[in-house]
């Protein structure tokens, strides 16, 4: 008989230890549980006390403004041809010194993200040329119903601070787009006052008159 019969039915010798290991293995494994059944348990106080999130935590998409209060989307539509999930919708239309929302050729007319596509990726972020789009560090975005989780531009158009005027404006006076990004224009220009946006369907205010202060006083339509 040969020496391959004194290997056991299978015809392979055992290993020193395998049986060991194969009792020791699932109770490693088990022993993992075991640990984190005596641990303490940490349970969040949400919504009372709200989630403190990362600095540059992935949230909720902002439109940036100039510190005039221009806007800096140039409605190049960058940001909606990367978005993975096509959740993205841009319109740009032309800029004109009667009704100006950029300091460059064209805007955003039209600017919708819609959050039940929304990965929150951040590639948007990335492809965007002027630093118009970034993400804020809100995360509340549920909601009941599908047509609320459309944002539109007003929407996600960043507040005015108390040195901005509210677009469409005039550019700043002596300025251009490239001074725009070069940091050169800090604040709004004195005197500068809020153009009247035909485009939205607003009417110029009648002629100021003499009848007294209740009478409307200009023809444009000024900045908070």
């Amino acid at each position: 008989m040969s020496d391959k019969s004194s290997a056991g039915a299978s015809g392979k010798p055992g290993k020193p230890g395998e049986s060991e290991d194969t009792f020791l293995n699932p109770v490693a494994g088990f022993g993992v549980t075991f640990k984190a059944m005596f641990k303490k348990r940490l349970t969040e106080q949400y919504p009372e006390q709200p989630k403190v999130t990362a600095p540059r935590f992935h949230g909720r998409h902002q439109l940036n403004r100039h510190p005039d209060g221009l806007e800096k989307c140039v409605g190049c539509e960058l940001c909606a041809w990367a978005c993975p999930a096509d959740a993205i919708y841009v319109e740009g239309a032309d800029n004109t010194d009667e009704e100006r929302y950029s300091p460059g050729e064209r805007y955003g007319r039209v600017y919708q993200i819609n959050y039940a596509r929304c990965i929150l990726c951040g590639l948007c972020i990335e492809a965007c040329p002027t630093r118009a789009l970034t993400m804020t560090n809100e995360f509340e975005l549920a909601d009941s119903s599908r047509e609320n989780l459309i944002y539109t531009k007003e929407q996600l158009l960043a507040g005015l601070d108390d040195t901005m005027v509210d677009s469409p404006h005039a550019i700043y006076p002596g300025m251009n787009e490239q001074d725009y990004y070069r940091g050169l224009v800090t604040e709004a220009a004195p005197g500068t006052v809020r153009q009247v946006a035909l485009s939205k369907g607003e009417q110029p205010q009648e002629a100021a008159s003499t009848f007294g202060p209740e009478e409307p006083a200009s023809g444009k339509v000024v900045g908070a």
